[in-house]
């Protein structure tokens, strides 16, 4: 299997392959690569729907350019639990974190630190744990941190030792949902207080209302979603039953 990065031919197999409605595993099959290593590359460059190989090569090259060199893979990924393969665990984190970026968290380093969160077993890391995986400032992940609580997106708590830890909670997932409702609500207001003082019946007020109209149904439905779906948050994975010998 070829490994390093990309050639500029295979970012324009992975162009057609978008453009003709492809899977990423697809893909990868084609050109011999994992599907991870497609998934980052097209997350990273724009997404499915905007990937171009021209600009996604400039791009790497660009990052190749000003990347530092890297620390040593020791220091980089911590041993794995439960048999993981500590490589496949690296290539996914980097897809979560392009993929949570794409959603939303443009900064890397917020992305970053949620990936370690979510994809550690407890669900919660320290500071300074925080700062040996992702080989970075405390700086860096005091300011990651400060953003995500603000959003309610992780909560910090002390430990026994009297240390600052960092957790996701099974409800931030509904929280955010209710939070964007809230939001939603708020747009909602706003663009039929236009439609008074713009006056109903004109061009600007009728696009306003539809608006409204079309938001308010989203975000009523999200309400209803998210408090029907609620429970699947705490659901824990089924035991399989014990074969008899």
């Amino acid at each position: 299997m070829p490994g390093g990065r990309l050639t500029q031919q295979e970012r324009q197999q992975i162009a057609l392959g978008l453009a003709d409605g492809l899977a990423y595993a697809e893909i990868a099959r084609g050109l011999d690569r994992p599907t991870s290593t497609v998934t980052r590359e097209v997350m990273r460059n724009g997404g499915p729907t905007a990937y171009r190989a021209d600009l996604a090569h400039r791009a790497t090259e660009h990052r190749a350019h000003r990347r530092k060199p890297a620390a040593p893979r020791s220091a980089q990924t911590p041993p794995q639990p439960h048999g993981r393969d500590a490589e496949a665990v690296r290539e996914y984190e980097e897809v979560f974190t392009t993929v949570l970026m794409q959603s939303g968290l443009s900064n890397p380093m917020t992305a970053r630190v949620m990936t370690c969160l979510y994809t550690t077993d407890a669900g919660s890391l320290t500071a300074s744990e925080l700062v040996q995986r992702l080989q970075v400032s405390p700086a860096s992940i005091s300011k990651a941190i400060a953003f995500l609580e603000s959003q309610g997106l992780v909560r910090r708590e002390r430990d026994e030792r009297r240390r600052e830890r960092y957790f996701v909670d099974d409800d931030v997932w509904y929280d955010s949902m209710m939070a964007s409702a809230r939001s939603t609500a708020q747009l909602v207001g706003t663009a039929r207080q236009g439609v008074a003082v713009l006056g109903p019946g004109t061009p600007a007020a009728v696009r306003l209302e539809n608006i409204a109209r079309f938001l308010d149904f989203v975000s009523e439905n999200l309400t209803r979603a998210a408090e029907q779906a609620r429970d699947i948050l705490y659901a824990k994975p089924e035991t399989p039953p014990i074969e008899k010998s």
